[in-house]
């Protein structure tokens, strides 16, 4: 057997590769994707690297070289020898089977019609010894293991061919491109589509299962919980002494803290305490006045990071605070670093990250990977109601592995805002099509 290894860009480059070096019988062995050049293993090119074998029965043999006085025993009067065995083998055994033929001959070939030349005639009792019981049975042994060797060529061959479909984008099954075109149209990074498919096809491929719709519909929602991390608590814990909310203008800060208080306060009964920071928009202060009223708990303004200790203090007796920031411009570094003295506290503490659903994932990207510097611990989507897409949810947890807290669907206070269902997201994400 004849084994090569070839590194190329793409599969049709290697099948062309194979066919011409070893022929259209040969069979792919292995592939893998590797990684070629760059710099410290980083910056590396993609690269395909193919195993392919050609078995040496297949392959054109090389002319033998005419040896045939070296492969010839020396004879004792030739010419003699040689006129008594031509005539007996045309006069005496007219009827020889056709079997025999290759027996009295020499490897090397005959034109069809021709006399068998006397200089090319074997020895007859070599001959004799040639086709002997115990040579013949060998042969036989020797097809019969070539035999289950091509048997195990064509099925590594069948097997490479389906795995090669497997990572073929334009070959997935029709179950599966319909969810993967879901997923595009749910502006889910195209980069986790393309993972989640070849996560599933690669299950399939282990199970030796057909792929259909149901269970491909159910491979790709568990996938999809894995990313989520459905297994984590939600709400905010009861050993939290101060809550931090940050996130840009817009999101809807304000109004999701008083969601969360009155569900402290009506709830769980727990004495809450407002802290704000957001003297920068005019109605900031009026607006949770408003809410401290309505649910009786005490509010703090502070100006600057100094002002800090003196609020905690006025707040001693409470069991949390939930402190509101400014929505400042999340690309000036001033600004983050202003907002990052203000959420140094002693106990205890959460800083979750209000992003709305509304914002075109670009933007999400750049916003939660400025604030990511504060070590934060959940995010919070804002405005679900006023959108269809939610990719950018399974987009946000994944890049930047954070966890789900709440979601809000409306302004009510202190309605529309729930724990985050992530089977309910799964489902919208994959829900056919609303014409």
């Amino acid at each position: 057997m004849r084994v090569k290894r070839y590194v190329v860009d793409s599969m049709p480059d290697a099948l062309q590769k194979i066919r011409t070096d070893l022929g259209k019988d040969a069979v792919i062995l292995n592939t893998k994707e590797i990684r070629t050049g760059g710099f410290l293993g980083m910056f590396g090119k993609k690269k395909i690297e193919v195993i392919a074998a050609i078995d040496a029965a297949n392959e054109k043999p090389a002319p033998a070289p005419q040896r045939v006085a070296q492969q010839m025993p020396p004879q004792p009067k030739v010419n003699s020898q040689v006129t008594q065995i031509k005539t007996s083998y045309q006069s005496d055994f007219p009827d020889v089977p056709d079997v025999l033929a290759p027996v009295a001959m020499k490897s090397e070939p005959v034109a069809v019609g021709a006399v068998p030349q006397p200089d090319r005639l074997m020895n007859p009792v070599a001959a004799h010894q040639a086709y002997s019981p115990s040579s013949v049975q060998s042969t036989a042994r020797s097809s019969i293991k070539d035999e289950q060797v091509m048997d195990e060529l064509k099925q590594m061959k069948e097997m490479m061919k389906k795995l090669t479909q497997a990572t073929d984008g334009d070959k997935l099954p029709e179950a599966l491109q319909k969810l993967e075109q879901r997923l595009y149209d749910q502006e889910v990074n195209p980069t986790l589509v393309r993972q989640i498919m070849d996560e599933v096809m690669a299950d399939f491929q282990l199970a030796d299962e057909p792929v259909t719709e149901e269970a491909a519909h159910q491979l790709v929602r568990s996938k999809l919980g894995e990313i989520l991390q459905i297994d984590h608590s939600k709400h905010i814990s009861t050993q939290t002494r101060v809550v931090h909310f940050v996130g840009p203008t817009g999101v809807g800060k304000t109004t999701t803290i008083a969601k969360l208080a009155a569900e402290q306060v009506l709830k769980y009964h727990r004495k809450v305490g407002f802290i704000t920071s957001d003297t920068y928009r005019i109605a900031a202060i009026e607006q949770l006045k408003t809410y401290a009223t309505i649910l009786n708990v005490p509010l703090e303004v502070v100006f600057s990071p100094q002002d800090l200790t003196k609020a905690f203090q006025n707040l001693a007796q409470c069991d949390i605070i939930f402190m509101d920031t400014a929505g400042r411009n999340f690309r000036n570094e001033m600004y983050v670093s202003e907002l990052n003295s203000l959420l140094k506290t002693q106990g205890n503490s959460e800083t979750i990250l209000v992003l709305s659903l509304t914002t075109k994932y670009r933007d999400l990207r750049a916003i939660t990977n400025n604030f990511s510097k504060f070590k934060l611990d959940k995010v919070l989507f804002t405005k679900m109601d006023e959108t269809d897409s939610y990719g950018a949810i399974l987009n946000v947890v994944h890049e930047f592995s954070l966890k789900l807290s709440y979601v809000t669907t409306g302004q009510s206070v202190p309605d529309d805002i729930a724990e985050m269902n992530e089977w309910q997201i799964i489902d919208l994400l994959l829900e056919e099509p609303r014409t």
